[in-house]
């Protein structure tokens, strides 16, 4: 009897240790894929690179006893280049997962490149409703933000306020597009009326015959449904020709506080904008924020705050599920609780959605800041039930009906 219990202990043993050792080539490899010298690079760029290296390293630099090492590389924008880095690195590198993502053609197109490989993708810098609607993918996720939320956001607080006619000014791509769609829903179904729209080409630094458009539209608000330097040109070119001294109000509606700095508070006091993260939101968020700016010599954007939760939770799900195998990590990821600064107990679905609170800002007048980066009165809470559309509204076909 004793024999045979030894021999029960030491088959336990073994397996434990096989079960252990189910990591794919001895390592765990994280890609940080993202705008590295674009318009979107200052709030993702080199900041998301530092922000995933944070979450390696306050995990502790190995899982399941494996190193975890991370790489990155430009994706310049362009889905196709982002497309072929992605098979190059699960291919041929042994990537585990591709973190950052941001553009939304260029996620869509890398989260498809997961899905055929089993592989997994996080995107933290996209913000297209699609990717977790009819383009969802099983191994796919979507952490930071999306148009949905942006919409519920800054497009109802707006309509709110009495801006109830609007005119788009759209960036001409997938994020763009699902923008001005999940705005212009949000300000009809408010009684609001939407004037018209033009689309702009990505990227793009003249918006002289666009901003004139809006004017003549005579909308109450001009929604921007771009981003980065974009939302930047806009508003400075639309401060140049009076067209907010004139009555217009510009609704950024997606606006980073990369931008806000760069614009300065002069030209961007009072833009209402939603975001996921704020870095000066409580004791917990300065606190990773100062660690962070220590590194980047910047404060962290919502982007980079997501990178560095996405990548936290993938490890814990590895951990979690002692492999790297991308369908069982997922499993775990969802049974989890997001728990850390960024998505204080937030919850992934079925669709790929991680739900989390987001907030709606206020840009501050330069007289009621106190500091550098102390840009934004948070003026509300949003719930993420609220934030974020109902699974069954998207359309994803992983989404039990």
């Amino acid at each position: 009897m004793k024999k045979r219990a030894l021999v029960m202990a030491a088959a336990l043993a073994w397996s434990g240790a096989s079960f252990a050792q189910e990591v794919s080539d001895d390592v765990v490899k994280i890609a940080v894929l993202t705008d590295m010298s674009g318009t979107y690079s200052d709030l993702s760029g080199q900041g998301g690179v530092v922000a995933a290296e944070m979450a390696i390293a306050d995990f502790g630099g190995k899982v399941l006893g494996k190193k975890i090492e991370l790489i990155s590389a430009d994706h310049q924008n362009k889905a196709d280049v982002a497309a072929t880095k992605a098979r190059e690195w699960f291919d041929a590198e042994k990537v585990d997962m591709i973190a950052g993502l941001v553009t939304s053609s260029v996620a869509l197109a890398v989260q498809e490149v997961g899905k055929q490989k089993n592989r997994m993708t996080i995107v933290s810098g996209a913000g297209s409703s699609r990717i977790t609607g009819e383009d969802c993918a099983p191994t796919g996720l979507h952490w930071t933000y999306d148009t949905y939320a942006l919409a519920v956001g800054t497009g109802n607080a707006v309509v709110k306020e009495g801006g109830d006619t609007w005119f788009f000014l759209t960036a001409d791509y997938a994020f763009g597009q699902s923008l001005e769609n999940d705005v212009s829903n949000v300000v009809k179904a408010k009684g609001g009326k939407v004037l018209g729209s033009v689309r702009h080409p990505f990227p793009a630094s003249d918006f002289s015959s666009y901003l004139l458009q809006a004017q003549a539209s005579g909308a109450k608000v001009i929604g921007l449904a771009n981003a980065g330097n974009d939302t930047m040109n806009a508003i400075k070119q639309a401060n140049e020709f009076g067209i907010i001294d004139a009555g217009q109000q510009m609704a950024g509606l997606l606006v980073f506080i990369t931008d806000v700095h760069s614009l300065g508070l002069e030209t961007a006091k009072g833009l209402l904008l939603t975001t996921g993260f704020y870095w000066d939101f409580d004791d917990q968020n300065r606190e990773w924020s100062k660690r962070f700016f220590e590194k980047h010599k910047a404060m962290p954007t919502m982007v980079h705050a997501g990178v560095y939760s996405s990548v936290l939770h993938y490890l814990k799900g590895i951990e979690k599920a002692g492999t790297d195998a991308a369908d069982k990590v997922v499993v775990e990821m969802r049974n989890m609780p997001v728990d850390d600064f960024f998505g204080r107990g937030g919850k992934l679905r079925e669709d790929g959605r991680m739900v989390h609170d987001m907030y709606l800002a206020e840009v501050k007048k330069p007289a009621d800041s106190k500091s550098d980066w102390d840009y934004y009165n948070i003026k509300q809470v949003i719930p993420g039930d609220e934030a974020y559309r109902p699974m069954d509204k998207g359309g994803c076909p992983l989404v039990k009906k």
